[in-house]
């Protein structure tokens, strides 16, 4: 709320604190008669206090001069003047406006400070992250890299003598080496679209089965000795949805599930529709998740303990960064047996005009 009034015009936070200060006027006027004038000033006092904490201070100071006048017209004596009795009221009147002013003064100082420590922070929380992400890069980009770089150096030996064998050896791990490049750089993409804020959703009627299969599609078996299955009925509708980023959001969590479960386990991709939300699961058999980490699983740079060296820990996050964008949620729990299930959750709208085309 702070950083809300602060962003607005300074005539708009003049009508705020002029409005503010009316407000309490009024309700002295009727209270008066019962507290005394005397009580009104610090009625006022406590209304610049507030306002201290938003306005910034030339509306601040100007509103707090305007409630010193305000009381001294409407409440000391004699009233609807500018004159004061009194000496005792004469010295009321000038030690409230050094206080009003001063505290005015001070509160606005002590809000740049606050702003300047959370520039810091933030400063040291980016400073962070982009240390983090090069040192992740560092192994993530370079180790791909120098498979690619070695394999094709030996293919373009003339000095080997490579049997076809050892050439068909050599492009497999070209390819496999190019796929997990471009995955990284796929990520690293979106999670700095997400951080800019320049996700924009293009929603169009979406075939899940399509979607599902889709995806799957780019895990090669030879790549992977996982049973990979799908639970989903055929009388699903279509749902309006951003295809190429339920695409990398759905390929994220199956390769996190690959990723990080034994060889044989099986991983479940099933998808339904209930009260015209997308459910979207992807479950595996493998060990799960300890406990105590199923919470950080979606931040940035997570990697569960003991996780196989590889990845740099974005995936997760850019699947709640993608869902979110949706207006959906993706959670995490571990299955009562074994394994995991991460669940989308996405409202949207939904047609069955694909059933009636297949009839």
């Amino acid at each position: 709320m702070t950083r809300w009034l602060e962003r607005i015009s300074t005539p708009r936070q003049f009508g705020l604190g002029i409005a503010a200060v009316t407000t309490m006027v009024l309700i002295s006027l009727a209270v008066e008669p019962w507290v005394g004038y005397q009580a009104v000033a610090f009625f006022l006092l406590v209304t610049v206090s507030v306002l201290a904490l938003f306005l910034e201070i030339i509306p601040l100071v100007s509103i707090a001069i305007l409630s010193a006048v305000l009381w001294d017209f409407l409440f000391i004596p004699p009233r609807f003047t500018f004159s004061v009795g009194t000496r005792q009221d004469q010295l009321l009147l000038l030690m409230y406006l050094l206080i009003v002013l001063i505290h005015s003064v001070l509160s606005f100082r002590i809000r740049q400070i606050q702003r300047e420590v959370q520039k810091r922070e933030e400063r040291a929380r980016d400073l962070k992250f982009y240390n983090a992400l090069l040192n992740s890069l560092s192994h993530e980009l370079r180790t791909p890299i120098t498979t690619i770089m070695g394999a094709s150096d030996n293919l373009l030996s003339t000095s080997n003598n490579l049997t076809e064998t050892n050439r068909a050896e050599l492009l497999n791990e070209i390819n496999t080496a190019s796929i997990r490049l471009n995955r990284q750089v796929e990520n690293l993409l979106g999670m700095s679209r997400l951080e800019a804020g320049a996700v924009k959703i293009k929603k169009d009627w979406v075939d899940i089965h399509e979607l599902i299969y889709t995806t799957l599609a780019q895990f090669e078996p030879n790549n992977h000795q996982h049973i990979i299955k799908v639970s989903a009925s055929d009388s699903l509708p279509l749902f309006k949805l951003d295809f190429g980023l339920m695409e990398q959001a759905l390929f994220n969590l199956v390769n996190n599930a690959i990723q990080h479960t034994p060889a044989g386990v099986t991983v479940l991709v099933h998808a339904d529709c209930v009260d015209e939300k997308l459910l979207l699961a992807v479950s595996d058999t493998g060990p799960g998740f300890p406990t105590k980490e199923v919470e950080k699983a979606f931040d940035k740079f997570y990697r569960a303990k003991g996780a196989r060296p590889g990845g740099t820990g974005l995936g997760l996050s850019i699947v709640r960064g993608f869902v979110e964008a949706h207006g959906g949620t993706v959670s995490l729990r571990n299955l009562p047996l074994s394994g995991a299930e991460f669940t989308i959750s996405i409202p949207t709208e939904v047609t069955y005009l694909n059933r009636l085309k297949n009839e």
